[in-house]
């Protein structure tokens, strides 16, 4: 006997309309006073191609260092078990939530040439990290990290651990069940957490001006570039966000809704 359809209560439709409409409604009004007709002549000019440059060396980088960090901290998260790993955990996804400058300025105070940590980098090696494309680098690094974790702790998670106690039970060591059975059977969540953790450095705005400057073709960014635009130039400052909306729209229809998912 079929089930009757159920009737969807139309409060929470309306909400949901209202909701959708106050995320749709700003983009509308963005796309509305896009200059079309000279788009493509905006986003060739060479302030433009420079932050674009940069934003792509930047986020590529960070990417790397988010998957190279992030894929043992994820195992580490799904896998050991340890007194207050909440907390742990909880200081690891911070950054998510956390004010951009006030991450910038919590990396100027540690890895500043008077920082923490910083001003012995800087005695020791000769390594400034503020206002360098490396600076840059670890800025983004630091906002974007947490988003590849959690996802591909999650995938760590829903794949368990049934295969690994297989392959040890087999003979296998800890390292080859890890780079043999582990990572190839959470790849498309290590994909998707490489994809978001690329997005979201490629955003970056608050902690990169604050901590690496906003020094042209060195350090400023696509987003750096669209509020330096705003002042002066409003075309090409839409013509800019039309082209970072655009890529994180294609990024997440990429990856279909596998973070979210998991």
């Amino acid at each position: 006997m079929s089930r009757p359809p159920t009737s969807q209560p139309r409060v929470l439709i309306a909400s949901a309309i209202t909701a959708l409409v106050l995320l749709v409604l700003p983009m509308a009004g963005m796309l509305q006073r896009v200059p079309w007709s000279t788009l493509l002549n905006r986003l060739g000019d060479s302030a433009v191609t420079d932050a674009l440059r940069v934003s792509l060396i930047v986020s590529l980088w960070s990417a790397v260092l988010c998957a190279v960090l992030g894929l043992p901290l994820a195992w580490f998260l799904a896998r050991v078990e340890m007194p207050g790993k909440h907390v742990f955990r909880a200081v690891v996804l911070l950054p998510m939530v956390l004010p951009p400058v006030v991450a910038g300025t919590a990396l100027l105070f540690a890895l500043g040439r008077r920082g923490l940590v910083g001003q012995w980098l800087d005695r020791w090696f000769g390594i400034t990290l503020p206002f360098t494309t490396a600076g840059a680098v670890v800025a983004a690094t630091f906002v974007a990290l947490p988003f590849f974790v959690t996802t591909v702790e999650s995938g760590l998670r829903q794949h368990g651990e049934s295969l690994d106690e297989a392959a040890a039970a087999a003979g296998a060591g800890p390292m080859s069940t890890f780079v043999h059975v582990t990572i190839p059977s959470i790849r498309s969540a290590i994909g998707a957490g490489a994809a978001l953790s690329w997005a979201r450095a490629l955003g970056e705005f608050g902690a990169t001006v604050t901590f690496a400057g906003n020094l042209g073709g060195r350090t400023r960014t696509l987003p750096l570039a669209t509020f330096l635009a705003l002042e002066n130039d409003p075309g090409s400052a839409l013509a800019i966000s039309v082209l970072l909306m655009a890529i994180s729209l294609m990024v997440l229809v990429a990856l279909r809704g596998r973070w979210v998912m998991r």
